[in-house]
């Protein structure tokens, strides 16, 4: 089984791996007994799945979710229960990957128009003239 991020890209199963650690969320009198977060792993470095330029952008999306050496290390530990944890963050991986998946629109250079230079030189002399109001009025 894989988990679907875009329809042109899919994680295998074997690229996700799972831990499942004591939560500091609700659980009531199971939450010393039980490990109900997941710590989901996806090695973002190395993983086939993930076209160049993808896995690129994702490691800039990840920020302080990324270890050192390229894994991407996502927390759940919002419900209760070990399976919405984990539906959670796999979610969460896909919803990253697809925002990834997205190419950045370049920027292109514009010039500003004469209208909004004008604009510009009459609200700073505007401006201006405001300022020099301010100062000592005592040569007057």
């Amino acid at each position: 089984m894989a988990l679907h991020c875009t329809p042109s890209i899919s994680l295998d199963e074997t690229e996700l791996e799972e831990s499942f650690v004591r939560s500091s969320g609700p659980g009531g009198q199971n939450v010393n007994k039980l490990s109900t977060a997941v710590q989901l792993r996806f090695d973002v470095r190395r993983s086939p799945s993930l076209p160049n330029a993808v896995a690129v952008r994702l490691m800039k999306l990840a920020g302080r979710r990324l270890t050192g050496d390229g894994v991407l290390v996502l927390v759940a530990q919002q419900f209760r229960t070990q399976e919405r944890n984990r539906a959670d963050a796999r979610e969460r991986l896909a919803a990253l990957v697809a925002e990834a998946a997205v190419p950045p629109v370049p920027r292109r250079a514009t010039r500003p128009t004469l209208a909004s230079k004008k604009r510009r030189l009459e609200d700073k002399s505007r401006r201006g003239a405001i300022k020099r109001g301010r100062g000592d009025t005592s040569g007057e």
